[in-house]
C-alpha cells in the first residue's frame, strides 16, 4: 500500500481551504466572544463512560475506542463536543448562575454522515447554561444565525422542532416508549410505511398523532394544525407554545416548523433547531435544549447550545480568505530587515519572493509592494 494513501473519508486540509476554515474559525469566535461567551478547550482523548453520557447508541457506534496503557481502562476519540463542555460545565466551573462557553475543536467519527462526508469534522459551537427559559433559546438561535450570516450564507432557514411532543406521546403507552428507538428513526428520516408499521397495534390515540408528525410541517401556522391533530396534552401545549414564540422573534431567516425533525432527540429535552441554506440538501447546523446532560456529572443544569462543521461551511461559504499581503524584494540589506520587521510587527502580512520564484504567490492578494525610493522603504500599490 502506498504510504501516501489516508483511510477512507480522512483528507488532508490543503491551503485554499485551511484558509478559508481559520478565517471563519476567527469570525466565529470572535462574534461568541462578542456575546459574552468564554473559549474552552476540551481533551480529544477520555474515558468512554464520559464520552457517552448522552447521545445514545448512535454516538456509542460512532465513537473511535482504544485501550489506556496506563489504566487498562477504554478511551474514546470525541465525537461530539458538548457533552464535554457539559462535564466542564457541572463539574470543573461548577458556577451557580449563568455560564456561557464556546469552543472549536476536531471530532472524529467511525462513520461517514453522508457518502462523500468526512469523518473527521471540524465542530464550533457555544453552549448556554443556567437558564430553563425562552430567553436563552432565543440567543443561541440568534448566535446561530448570526455565525451563517458571517460565512457568507444567505438566505438562511431555521427549522424549529421539540422534543417534548415525542417524549408526551411516548408517555401515553408503554409499549409505545418501548419502541420509542425505533420510532424516532422513523420519524426523522420520515419513513411514513415504516412509522404506520410499528404504530400499527397501538391505541388510537397515540397511532393517529405519531402517524401526523411528518405531515406537520411547513411555516408558523401549522402549530394551529398540530393544535388540532394532537393530543390536548399539558406537555405538547407547552410545547406548541413554545414554538409559536421562538418563530415570532425570528426576524433575519425564515422560520419554519417541523414536528417530525428529531435529530438528537436521544439528548435533547426541549426547542430542537437546525440551519439550512439555499442549494444545501442537509442541515449546516444543528442545536436544541438538553437539560438533563449534566446529570450524568453530578449535576444538572438547564442548558442549550448548537455547533457545526467548519469544514462544511466553508465549502460552501463565498467567503474570500485570500490575505491582504504586501510584497518584499529578497536582498540582505538591513534596512530592508527592519523595514519588513516593524511591518510585521504592525499586523501585516510581508512575504520576500525568494529569487527565481517572483510568480509563486497565488495563495495570497499581493495589493501592495514594498519599494525603495530615495534611499527609504516605502509601501505603494502593486500595478
Amino acid at each position: 500500500m502506498s504510504t501516501w494513501l489516508l483511510p477512507e473519508n480522512i483528507a488532508d486540509v490543503l491551503p485554499s481551504e485551511a484558509r478559508k476554515i481559520e478565517e471563519l474559525r476567527r469570525r466565529l469566535l470572535d462574534r461568541f466572544r462578542s456575546y459574552g461567551y468564554e473559549l474552552v478547550m476540551p481533551p480529544m482523548l477520555e474515558y468512554i463512560e464520559s464520552l457517552l453520557t448522552s447521545g445514545g447508541s448512535d454516538l456509542n457506534l460512532r465513537i473511535f475506542k482504544l485501550v489506556d496503557q496506563l489504566s487498562g481502562r477504554t478511551l474514546g476519540l470525541r465525537a461530539d463536543i458538548t457533552p464535554q463542555v457539559s462535564r466542564i460545565d457541572a463539574h470543573l466551573l461548577n458556577r451557580q448562575g449563568v455560564t456561557r462557553l464556546c469552543y472549536a475543536g476536531v471530532v472524529l467519527h467511525t462513520r461517514p454522515r453522508g457518502l462523500h462526508a468526512t469523518r473527521e469534522q471540524i465542530q464550533i459551537g457555544a453552549e448556554i447554561y443556567g437558564h430553563a427559559g425562552l430567553e436563552a433559546d432565543l440567543e443561541i438561535q440568534q448566535l446561530m444565525l448570526d455565525s451563517l450570516h458571517l460565512a457568507g450564507l444567505t438566505k438562511v432557514r431555521l427549522d424549529l422542532a421539540h422534543a417534548g411532543v415525542l417524549a408526551a406521546l411516548l408517555e401515553l403507552e408503554p409499549v409505545t416508549a418501548a419502541r420509542g428507538e425505533s420510532l424516532y428513526m422513523a420519524l426523522a428520516s420520515k419513513d411514513v410505511p415504516r412509522l404506520h408499521e410499528l404504530t400499527e397495534h397501538l391505541g388510537q390515540v397515540p397511532r393517529k398523532a405519531l402517524r401526523a408528525l411528518p405531515s406537520l410541517y411547513g411555516d408558523a401556522s401549522v402549530l394551529q394544525i398540530a393544535r388540532g391533530r394532537l393530543p390536548n396534552l399539558p406537555v405538547i401545549a407547552r410545547a406548541l407554545d413554545d414554538l409559536a414564540f421562538l418563530a415570532a422573534q425570528i426576524e433575519d431567516a425564515e422560520v419554519m416548523i417541523d414536528l417530525a425533525d428529531l435529530r438528537g432527540y436521544a439528548y435533547h429535552s426541549g426547542v430542537m433547531f437546525s440551519g439550512y441554506v439555499d442549494g444545501v440538501p442537509n442541515a449546516v447546523a444543528h442545536g436544541g435544549r438538553y437539560d438533563d446532560v449534566g446529570q450524568a456529572y453530578g449535576r444538572a443544569r438547564p442548558a442549550t447550545g448548537f455547533s457545526l462543521d467548519l469544514r462544511e461551511v466553508a465549502r460552501i461559504s463565498p467567503v474570500d480568505a485570500r490575505g491582504s499581503a504586501i510584497l518584499a524584494p529578497w536582498n540582505h540589506d538591513e534596512s530592508l530587515r527592519i523595514a519588513i520587521s516593524m511591518l510585521r510587527d504592525a499586523g501585516e502580512v510581508v512575504i520576500q519572493a525568494l529569487p527565481g520564484h517572483e510568480h509563486d504567490l497565488d495563495e495570497f492578494a499581493f495589493d501592495r509592494v514594498l519599494i525603495e525610493r530615495d534611499g527609504k522603504w516605502t509601501v505603494e500599490p502593486r500595478a
